[in-house]
C-alpha cells in the first residue's frame, strides 16, 4: 500500500465495521521509535532559516524523507527540529541499520 521509502511502510491496515454495517478500514497507530534505535552518522547544528525538507534533501538525498529527521529525534511535530537556531539534530541511518565499520 505505501513505498518503503514511506512512513507508514509496514504499518498494518485494520477495519472497523460500524453498527450501520459500514465498515471503515484504517492503518493502525504508527509509534514514533526510541531514538536510541537509530546509528548516528552526523550531527547537524540549526541555523536561522532551515527546513527539514531541504535538510532530509542534502542528508538522505530526498526531501519527502523528512519524517526519518522526526524519528531520528524524537519529535512529534516536525516544526520543533527547526524552531530554535543552535539545536543539534541527529542524521542517522535508518531504524535498525547498524553502522558497517568495514564501509
Amino acid at each position: 500500500m505505501f513505498t518503503p521509502t514511506s512512513r507508514y511502510y509496514g504499518i498494518p491496515v485494520a477495519e472497523l465495521e460500524t453498527a450501520q454495517g459500514k465498515k471503515i478500514i484504517y492503518l493502525r497507530r504508527r509509534f514514533v521509535p526510541p531514538p536510541e534505535r537509530f546509528e548516528l552518522l552526523v550531527e547537524h547544528t540549526v541555523s536561522e532559516g532551515d527546513r527539514l525538507d531541504n535538510l532530509a534533501a542534502q542528508y538522505l538525498g530526498d526531501p519527502e524523507l523528512f519524517w526519518r529527521l522526526c524519528d531520528a529525534n524524537g519529535a512529534v511535530r516536525p516544526e520543533e527540529l527547526t524552531e530554535e537556531p543552535g539545536r543539534r539534530l541527529r542524521i542517522t541511518l535508518p531504524e535498525g541499520i547498524p553502522v558497517n565499520p568495514y564501509a
